[in-house]
């Protein structure tokens, strides 16, 4: 199974990505929003978090083929996983779906935004419902995770934005507002060694104290 490929991008199509790692080279499906991001680094060393499979039907008389599709981040990965697993998107499906940052279609799924969903090419009314009925309840991380850093470029250790939604949601509060108050807590550039100090924080400056 290959999950990360490092090398020089060398091509860039509308659904492809070629990486040349001498003495071979590699095509890599991507979603349109790593096409966008990957536009600038041309000729560059890149590194993409890939999905393995098999395409193809061979009870139609068909062969296999492998491929790989491509990512810029381990979430965005687990979060395309989990799109492929609704009944009606597949990988094809959802890679064309992807033409925004994750953070923001956890947020529609989260919010249970069928028409916004509906919105995405290949997503249709009904796939919309299916995606929100299945996945609602796995978003929080996706919404949260894309933010790992304050604005000063401090890193947040892994685990503590997550267990923090979640004390937020054990102490009443709802999925919005506790994402609200984690990313105005990240946003104000203070340093949070765990989820304690990161709760102190999102109160001292919810009530000024």
């Amino acid at each position: 199974m290959i999950t990360k490929i490092s090398g020089k991008l060398v091509a860039l199509d509308d659904d492809a990505a070629t990486l040349s790692i001498p003495p071979m080279e590699y095509e890599v499906l991507i979603a349109e929003f790593t096409r966008r991001h990957l536009q600038s680094q041309l000729k560059k060393e890149v590194v993409l978090h890939t999905i393995h499979y098999m395409d193809g039907n061979v009870t139609s008389g068909g062969r296999l083929t492998p491929r790989l599709v491509g990512f810029l981040s381990t979430a965005e990965r687990d979060f395309f996983e989990l799109f492929c697993s609704v009944d009606g998107v597949g990988v094809k499906k959802a890679l064309r779906a992807m033409t925004q940052p994750v953070q923001d279609t956890a947020i529609m799924i989260e919010q249970q935004d069928a028409k916004g969903l509906s919105g995405l090419p290949g997503v249709g009314p009904a796939t919309a419902e299916r995606i929100i009925a299945k996945l609602r309840r796995k978003m929080p991380k996706f919404a949260l995770l894309v933010r790992r850093e304050t604005p000063s470029g401090e890193k947040i250790k892994d685990g503590v934005v997550e267990d923090t939604y979640q004390a937020l949601l054990a102490l009443g509060h709802n999925e919005s507002d506790a994402r609200q108050l984690i990313e105005q807590a990240l946003a104000s550039g203070d340093k949070f060694k765990d989820v304690e100090a990161m709760i102190q924080g999102i109160y001292k400056k919810k009530f000024g104290s």
